[in-house]
């Protein structure tokens, strides 16, 4: 991989994704490592901790949980008194489920944006996927390409620096990968996927429900990549 000697922001949510975003970033060099989480009003809230335990795992030299409330606009079963949709046939469905949660990554990028120019940072990784994820317009490469040119047009980093290597990036490293290529990639990373939490719908003690579509993806992805599940399932009734 390419080597950096430059600070970049992972968007770390606590998945599977986020957390093998953040090892490739620290594998192509970037350094130090910043990473942002979002308590935002989510009915999933165990991935705060896990995001915590991860960037602390990985090296990260400090790490923020920025507080908004999104349950204020609900219209998502994330954010609101809707049902999380389970044994969808996920990997064959193409509309936008009801778990989107609107602007969710135009917010959150927006926040690591402006934290970059805080730091002085050119690089924000963000760990959205293309090829098996659950049908979010927010996840696809149009977007990423257009917030990326929004940010260069927007900041003051931007504005000011002309030059390619000056420019603002996003990194979306995942976005055209297989959640089977995305395990095995964070595990010759060394990822501990036993610390990252995706289900959308966890029991009260923090068991994953095994049925809603992060779990499903999340199961197909290890199964596909033939490693070993580490996820704490909910027994079945």
């Amino acid at each position: 991989m390419r080597r950096n000697h430059r600070n970049a922001i992972i968007l770390l949510s606590g998945g599977l994704d986020s957390a093998t975003c953040l090892a490739i970033a620290r594998a192509r060099g970037f350094a130090p490592l910043y990473t942002m989480a979002f308590d935002y009003g989510q009915r999933h809230r165990r991935e705060l901790s896990a995001a915590a335990e991860i960037a602390h795992a990985q090296g990260a030299v400090e790490h923020r949980v920025i507080h908004i409330d999104l349950r204020q606009f609900g219209h998502s079963a994330l954010t609101d008194r809707i049902d999380v949709p389970r044994d969808r046939d996920v990997l064959s469905a193409h509309d936008i489920p009801i778990t989107y949660v609107p602007a969710r990554n135009t917010i959150f990028l927006s926040y690591a944006m402006a934290w970059a120019e805080v730091l002085d940072c050119r690089d924000v990784f963000i760990g959205v996927n293309a090829v098996d994820y659950s049908g979010y317009p927010d996840c696809r490469p149009e977007f990423i390409a257009a917030f990326e040119t929004m940010a260069n047009l927007a900041t003051r980093i931007g504005v000011e620096n002309k030059t390619d290597e000056n420019r603002f990036r996003i990194h979306a490293p995942l976005i055209r990968m297989s959640k089977a290529e995305i395990i095995r990639t964070g595990i010759d990373l060394g990822v501990d996927y036993s610390l990252t939490h995706s289900c959308y719908d966890p029991t009260d003690a923090g068991l994953a429900c095994g049925h809603c579509d992060s779990c499903l993806l999340r199961k197909n992805g290890f199964a596909g990549a033939g490693v070993p599940d580490p996820t704490r399932y909910a027994p079945a009734p």
